[in-house]
């Protein structure tokens, strides 16, 4: 088998608020290791097949199928590019989500706004993933950088630069069941940067969806009845008063510095365990330093202030009194900046007690999350010059063990490809160096703060906000995200985040 290599947590605490520092588990025997590979250019977020042997990549300019059936040897099944490229406006691109309910696959784009090019979801029935058949297009007038599918409704992602609401729509006719804003909840929230409260991921569980919604937290929405979803609650929402009036570079860099933004939601199988992945880097802020007894000479320095974000682990039990139960921490990073070495968190999920998760070249992680408060490390496996993963998926039992994908979209000459990997705790054999050791008192903000409830939710002990508390580092330099929705998806669709 074409294997490579999973290593044991070494360090590297760089978000605050955790519940210390994760615990490692007892390895496997024999190092850990990917089991196969195949190419996807493009490839970005992987969905997986009700069996789990088939996987459904976005591969930006169009989709993949594969099968992963035979772990060690993921064979590509189907390959789309260039979807409506027969349209005038054609083709669709930019297509960084695909989401699957039954035998429905979504297709979404683009991600970021194409001024020119089409925007919507392609519905393809993959009930031969072998030979995807496009059924319908729903066009919108707005992006869609993510979706979830459930229940015959689709739940996208639409940054209007207005109001980003979470819209819904019924993925047999395309028509448009419902919408729900932040702004209508609030209008404070109307006068905040539009790309500050980006709606960026979602996750639906038993008609109710979490809202990934930046700088503005997760919102928890009932959907039971999707013509009109009502607010349940919300999860360190910040404060709008706090946001409002940013300057542009306040703007470019709320969000992405510690407490950073809320990035990507999903529950456990009960639905009573909330992960959020909190997506941040570090920025270089200028100091001045007064040397010399008498004649008090200033001297310019520059400081790295903040660093990758982690996994927050919430009990949600009471979905209108959610507790904050732990955080794990991410990777260490040897550039934590943003044109750095990637290590943030990204898209994970939960299957029976554990926990699989993405961290760009920080490589992908196995967590048992049995006791959501005291999280396991049981395996970690990374190639930095290789891979930059997007997501990862528990697939299916294989061997007395099982199997988890992970998708990575590459970067530079190194091409995007789908990864296998073995259900089991384990090693990586020489593991790769990310970079020397960071320390907290460094790279880290402390949030700080109690909210005030909000749509029944109960002020929780441990809130970011969108301040830090390092001195010379607060809500002039930490506090905004995006400077308006059109520069945050012009960014992104450069970075492709």
């Amino acid at each position: 088998m074409d294997r490579r290599h999973f290593l044991q947590l070494t360090g590297g605490a760089l978000l605050a608020g955790t519940a210390g520092p994760t615990r490692r588990a007892a390895a496997h025997p024999g190092p850990f290791e990917p089991l196969g590979s195949v190419d996807i250019e493009g490839a970005k977020e992987a969905v997986l097949s009700a069996d789990g042997k088939t996987a459904f990549v976005a591969a930006t300019t169009g989709y993949a199928t594969v099968d992963i059936s035979t772990p060690d040897r993921p064979t590509l099944l189907a390959e789309r590019r260039d979807r409506l490229s027969d349209r005038e406006d054609g083709p669709l691109r930019g297509i960084f989500d695909v989401k699957r309910d039954g035998d429905t696959l979504l297709v979404v784009g683009p991600a970021n706004p194409i001024p020119g090019a089409p925007s919507g979801v392609l519905v393809v029935d993959v009930s031969d993933p072998s030979d995807p058949v496009e059924r319908a297009f729903y066009e919108t007038d707005f992006p869609i950088h993510n979706c979830f599918a459930a229940d015959g409704r689709a739940y996208l992602t639409a940054n209007d630069g207005e109001k980003n609401p979470l819209v819904v729509l019924d993925i047999d006719t395309g028509d448009e069941l419902g919408r729900w804003s932040l702004v209508s909840e609030d209008s404070l929230w109307a006068e905040v940067g539009s790309s500050v409260r980006a709606i960026h991921d979602l996750w639906v569980h038993d008609d109710v969806v979490f809202i990934a919604h930046w700088d503005a937290g997760t919102w928890i929405v009932d959907v039971s009845d999707p013509t009109a979803p009502t607010t349940i609650g919300a999860i360190s929402p910040g404060n709008p008063e706090d946001l409002v009036g940013l300057s542009g570079r306040q703007r470019r860099l709320a969000g992405r510095t510690p407490p950073g933004n809320h990035h990507y939601v999903a529950t456990d199988d009960s639905g009573t365990l909330l992960g959020i992945g909190i997506e941040s880097w570090a920025v270089e802020v200028e100091r001045t330093e007064t040397t010399g007894q008498d004649n008090g000479t200033t001297t310019p320095t520059t400081e790295l202030v903040g660093g990758p974000g982690g996994v927050e682990l919430w009990d949600i039990s009471d979905l209108t009194t959610p507790t904050r139960l732990s955080t794990i921490d991410p990777p260490a990073s040897p550039d934590p900046t943003q044109g750095g070495v990637w290590t943030t968190a990204h898209n994970f999920d939960f299957h029976d007690g554990r926990l699989y998760t993405s961290w760009y070249r920080g490589g992908v992680k196995r967590h048992d999350v049995s006791d959501p408060s005291d999280p396991v490390e049981l395996a970690w496996w990374r190639d930095p010059e290789r891979t930059n993963f997007w997501t990862a998926q528990y697939a299916y039992p294989f061997a007395d063990e099982g199997v988890f994908a992970a998708s990575s979209w590459g970067f530079g000459d190194v091409p995007g490809a789908l990864y296998t990997f073995p259900d089991h705790a384990g090693e990586q054999l020489n593991p790769p160096t990310l970079g020397p050791e960071t320390t907290t008192e460094s790279l880290v903000n402390t949030p700080t703060g109690t909210p005030t409830p909000t749509h029944g939710s109960s002020p929780q002990t441990e809130t970011p906000t969108s301040t830090t508390d390092i001195p010379g580092f607060g809500l002039g330099v930490g506090a905004a995200a995006l400077g308006g929705a059109g520069l945050w998806y012009r960014r992104h669709s450069r970075r492709e985040d």
